[in-house]
C-alpha cells in the first residue's frame, strides 16, 4: 500500500506523457522530421534556464512556453522556405543545447540544473503536478483529434507545431528534454514499424509498457527514473529493430 501511495502520481504522469507524445510521435516520423522535438523541447529549456539561473525560478512557465513557440515558428518557417530541414533543426537543437551551457556556466549548480533539464527524476512526482497537466493535455489531444484533421496548409502546420510546443512546455518541465524525445520517437518508431496492429494502439501500449517497467526498476534499484526510462525505451527500439525487415 506504501508503494502503491508513493508512487501513483509517477505512474499517472507516465499515462499522460505516452498518451500525449504518440500523438504527436507518429506524426513526426511520418513527416520524417525526428529532431522537431528535440529541438523544441531544447528551446523550451533555454526558458527554463533563464528563469532557474537569473529569476530565482519565477516566470517559468512564462519564458519555457515562450521559447518552445519560438521554436515552433521557426520550424514551420524552415518546412516551408528551407531545403534541408534536418540540418536546420539540428542547429536549432544544437543552439538551444549550447544556450543553456552558456546561461548555467556562471552557477555553481549549472551541471546538476542541465542534468535536470535533460532528464528529471519522476519518481517522486507530486499529485499538485498531475492535474495542470492532465487538463493540458486533454485539450491538446481534442484539438489534435478533431480540429487538426480539418485545416490545411500553412494553418495546418501552425496548428501541429503550436500543440507540440505547448505539450513540450509542460513535459520538459515534468520529465526533461531526453524522456520527452524518447517518448515522442521510440513508441511511434516500434508501431510504424509493423502491419499487424493499430500503429496508434501499439505505440500507446509498448510507450505505456516500456515506462512502467523503467519506473519500478528504478525504484528498487534506486537508479535515476528519468535516466531508466530512456535506456528502456531507446534499447526496445534497437531490439526491435533487429527483427524488422527493411520496406523495399
Amino acid at each position: 500500500m506504501q508503494l502503491i501511495e508513493l508512487l501513483w502520481p509517477a505512474f499517472v504522469l507516465i499515462i499522460l506523457l505516452v498518451f500525449i507524445h504518440v500523438i504527436f510521435g507518429l506524426e513526426i516520423i511520418k513527416r520524417g522530421v525526428i529532431f522537431t522535438d528535440l529541438a523544441i523541447g531544447q528551446m523550451a529549456a533555454v526558458g527554463m534556464a533563464i528563469s532557474i539561473g537569473f529569476m530565482e525560478g519565477e516566470y517559468q512557465l512564462l519564458l519555457t512556453l515562450t521559447f518552445a513557440l519560438l521554436g515552433a515558428l521557426l520550424i514551420t518557417y524552415a518546412t516551408r522556405k528551407i531545403e534541408h530541414i534536418e540540418a536546420f533543426i539540428g542547429m536549432l537543437y544544437a543552439l538551444g543545447a549550447s544556450s543553456i551551457m552558456l546561461l548555467l556556466a556562471s552557477s555553481p549548480q549549472g551541471a546538476e540544473l542541465f542534468q535536470k533539464l535533460s532528464a528529471t527524476d519522476i519518481l517522486f512526482t507530486s499529485a499538485s503536478e498531475i492535474y495542470p497537466a492532465g487538463l493540458l493535455y486533454t485539450c491538446v489531444a481534442l484539438v489534435m483529434f478533431v480540429v487538426y484533421p480539418k485545416t490545411t496548409g500553412l494553418l495546418r502546420e501552425l496548428t501541429f507545431f503550436s500543440m507540440l510546443a505547448l505539450t513540450v512546455t509542460s513535459s520538459v518541465q515534468l520529465a526533461g528534454v531526453l524522456v520527452v524525445f524518447v517518448l515522442l520517437v521510440a513508441p511511434s518508431f516500434i508501431a510504424l514499424s509493423q502491419k499487424r496492429f493499430t500503429p496508434l494502439y501499439l505505440a500507446w501500449v509498448s510507450g505505456l509498457f516500456l515506462s512502467v517497467v523503467a519506473l519500478v526498476v528504478s525504484y528498487y534499484f534506486d537508479l535515476p527514473t528519468g535516466y531508466s526510462i530512456i535506456f528502456f525505451q531507446s534499447i526496445s527500439v534497437i531490439i526491435f529493430s533487429f527483427f524488422v525487415h527493411k520496406r523495399v
